[in-house]
C-alpha cells in the first residue's frame, strides 16, 4: 500500500490543488485550522475556489490568506464577522456567500460524507435561509430540506495520526474537522505528530484512517484570534 505521509504541505497537495474545485477546511475561527496547507493551496495559485468553512479565518491568517489572494469565488459558511477583507468583498458584489446556520453546516458536511443526499431541519424555516429551498411537514411542523455538502478536497488539522491516517483531535480542535474530513473524496491531514500504525489506543481515535487519503507533519503557529487582557491595576 502506498505511503500516505508526506514530506512537506505541497507535497500532500500535489496534483488536487485544480482551479473552481470545492474546498471543505476545518476549524473554528484558528483553532483547528490546517494553516501550512492553507498557505500551501494559497502557493499552488488555484484560483475559482469555493470555500466550506465554519468561518472566513482573519486578515493575514487562515482562510483570509486566500481571500487576500483573490483565490475564493464562493463561501459557503456560518460565521464571518472576523475579516475585513471577506467583508469589503461581499459588499462590493465580488464575492458570493451563501450562509447558513452552524448545526446546519456541520450536518450537511456530515450527511455528505455519510452518502445522504439531503435531510430535513427546522432550522431556519421562515428565515432567509429557507428561501428557494423545498419544505415538508412532519407532525404539523414544517422544515426545510438542506443538501448534504461533498467537496473535491477537504483540509483538516490534527494534533496526532498513525501512519494509516487514524486521527486524535486536541480538545477545542475537535471542531468541524471530522465532518470535514468525512466529506471530502480526498483528505490532507496536517498533524503535529505522526506514530506508527497501532500506537494509538483504537478507543481514542476520533477519526478512522479511512477517510483520510494523505499526512503530512507540520509545526504549528497556535495563533489567538482575539487577545483580551484585564488592565493592570
Amino acid at each position: 500500500m502506498k505511503s500516505k505521509v508526506h514530506d512537506s504541505p505541497k507535497s500532500a497537495l500535489e496534483g488536487l490543488a485544480k482551479d473552481g474545485i470545492t474546498v471543505a477546511v476545518g476549524g473554528f475561527g484558528l483553532c483547528g485550522i490546517p494553516e501550512q496547507l492553507i498557505i500551501a493551496l494559497r502557493d499552488s495559485g488555484a484560483k475559482g475556489l469555493t470555500a466550506v468553512s465554519n468561518n472566513a479565518g482573519v486578515d493575514e491568517w487562515g482562510l483570509g490568506l486566500l481571500l487576500k489572494t483573490r483565490q475564493i469565488r464562493k463561501m459557503i459558511s456560518s460565521y464571518v464577522g472576523e475579516n475585513a477583507e471577506f467583508e469589503r468583498q461581499f459588499m462590493s458584489g465580488e464575492l458570493e456567500l451563501e450562509f447558513n446556520p452552524q448545526g446546519t453546516l456541520a450536518e450537511r458536511m456530515r450527511a455528505g460524507g455519510a452518502g445522504i443526499a439531503g435531510f430535513y431541519t427546522k432550522t431556519g424555516v421562515g428565515t432567509v435561509v429557507a428561501e428557494g429551498k423545498e419544505t415538508k411537514e412532519f407532525d404539523g411542523e414544517t422544515f426545510v430540506l438542506e443538501r448534504g455538502i461533498r467537496a473535491d478536497l477537504s483540509l483538516v488539522k490534527a494534533w496526532k495520526a498513525d501512519t494509516s491516517g487514524n486521527l486524535v483531535f486536541r480538545k477545542t480542535a475537535r471542531n468541524f474537522n471530522p465532518m470535514v474530513a468525512m466529506c471530502g473524496r480526498t483528505c490532507v491531514a496536517e498533524v503535529e505528530e505522526i506514530v506508527p500504525t497501532g500506537a494509538i489506543d483504537p478507543d481514542q481515535i476520533h477519526l478512522p484512517g479511512i477517510y483520510v487519503d494523505r499526512i503530512v507533519q507540520t509545526v504549528s503557529e497556535k495563533r489567538i484570534e482575539q487577545r483580551t487582557v484585564r488592565a493592570r491595576a
